[in-house]
């Protein structure tokens, strides 16, 4: 039947299209659909505006282990070939120099430690002493007055990286390029799921809010946010519980960073440090972010606190997950945190709070110089699992061995976007007994087994 599917994934982000695409370009699997709640796809996490417009691959964040940046180092590979590949160079993938800084000698320390373990993951990663960070980023020496800041400033990165990513243009090669090697695929727009259920075919059935259904031997969630609502909702995930955070950002004109400037990030905070970013997208403007905000909501809106959902209040009003949220805010360093953040939001006071953060990377800003990026920044999932009574960082996965899998990916979500898919591939050619054409799948992405 027309909506009978083999696979059926729903989410339309860039995670959900390097599925889409892998199922269609390297298994023999027939039919495979794609479900997108919005008129467009990567509209949400995987615009453009939601987020920070990075390829991480670990060299510069400083808040991943030398282990975890190894990992994360061949998925963000992985997609880099891909985008070389297609001939998407300063369309989807852009070339500039990354650097993270250490600001102060505590800092300058932990960095040039940090430097020698990453050299040997990362071939040709730079060492930048005060004096060469002046050259290739003047902007973060020179202070308020005009004259260099007076702290000590080491930096490691690369002065040229292919590291900047328009996710939205990468979701839609994903996309051309599916239909180019199974005409049999399908994506569906303005088709938001409100209920999976089990069908007597031993398949699941999948219903609109506007009561249409499909058909699937195999469901793929990658909704993001709404993952665990989902799942929750299929009977799976009761034990797990949502702190969604809402990433903001500030813009500054003109081209102060010639490339991406990462601060350190203090270990005890689970959300992204400030970085600096020439954006992408826009033209002659830097970016500068995020701010996290914890927000009872799984997407954004113009409204702070407008348009609750529904959803969350069912997952999340619970005592274990409760308890887990007053047991973070019982350290000084996140309680702060929390609080300052939420002043980055408010009109006026806003900028006067983010610009003492702001000047850690450009010192010389003046109040005029920010701007609120209104309409930029998304909502990123972070688990709380309530049996552990603890809060999970990274990706969360719901597998049920039922021919149906629910994924939670906050960042790095989008750089480990086909290192997720192929995970994902083989466990659904595995149930539907079908084939994955792995090895030409890694000669296609120039990655070793």
């Amino acid at each position: 039947m027309e909506n009978d599917f083999d696979v059926v994934i729903i989410g339309g982000g860039v995670s959900g299209c390097a599925t889409f695409y892998t199922l269609n370009e390297y298994t023999n699997i027939g039919k495979i659909a794609l479900l997108e709640k919005c008129d467009k796809l990567a509209s949400i996490s995987s615009s453009s505006k939601g987020n920070s417009q990075t390829i991480h691959d670990g060299s510069i964040e400083t808040n991943y282990t030398a282990l975890k940046a190894a990992k994360v180092k061949i998925a963000a590979d992985k997609v880099k070939h891909y985008a070389l590949s297609k001939g998407l160079q300063n369309k989807a993938i852009f070339k500039m120099q990354k650097i993270a800084i250490g600001v102060g000698d505590k800092e300058c320390e932990f960095m040039a430690k940090r430097h020698e373990e990453f050299k040997d993951i990362f071939e040709g990663l730079q060492f930048f002493s005060k004096n060469e960070v002046k050259k290739i980023e003047p902007k973060v020496i020179e202070g308020l007055d005009g004259n260099d800041r007076v702290e000590n400033i080491v930096a490691s990165g690369y002065l040229e990286s292919w590291c900047a990513m328009n996710f939205e243009k990468l979701s839609q090669s994903f996309i051309e390029e599916s239909e180019k090697s199974n005409k049999n695929s399908k994506v569906f727009l303005n088709f938001k799921v409100v209920k999976i259920k089990e069908n007597s075919s031993g398949g699941y059935t999948i219903t609109s809010k506007d009561n249409r259904e499909i058909h699937a031997k195999f469901v793929l969630v990658n909704a993001g946010s709404y993952s665990l609502p989902l799942a929750q909702h299929s009977g799976y995930g009761k034990d797990l519980a949502c702190l969604p955070v809402a990433g903001s950002f500030y813009f500054v004109p003109g081209t102060l960073l010639k490339g991406k400037v990462y601060a350190v990030q203090n270990p005890k905070l689970p959300f992204a440090a400030l970085h600096g970013d020439p954006d992408i997208a826009l033209s002659g403007v830097t970016r500068l972010g995020p701010t996290a905000l914890a927000m009872p909501k799984l997407e954004r809106s113009k409204y702070l606190f407008g348009n609750i959902n529904s959803e969350l209040l069912t997952i999340d009003f619970k005592v274990a997950a409760m308890q887990v949220l007053f047991g973070l805010l019982k350290d000084s360093d996140i309680r702060n945190y929390v609080f300052r953040n939420m002043f980055f939001e408010v009109p006026y006071f806003g900028k006067r709070v983010f610009i003492k953060d702001a000047r850690k990377i450009i010192p010389s800003l003046k109040l005029e110089d920010l701007t609120y990026a209104k309409g930029f920044g998304e909502v990123r999932p972070q688990v709380i699992d309530m049996s552990a009574k603890k809060l999970e960082l990274g990706e969360k996965k719901i597998l049920t061995n039922k021919g149906i899998t629910f994924n939670m990916t906050p960042s790095p979500g989008a750089t480990s976007c086909l290192g997720n898919a192929e995970i994902d591939t083989l466990e659904i050619v595995k149930y539907l007994n079908k084939t994955f054409d792995i090895e030409r799948f890694y000669k296609d992405l120039n990655v070793m087994k």
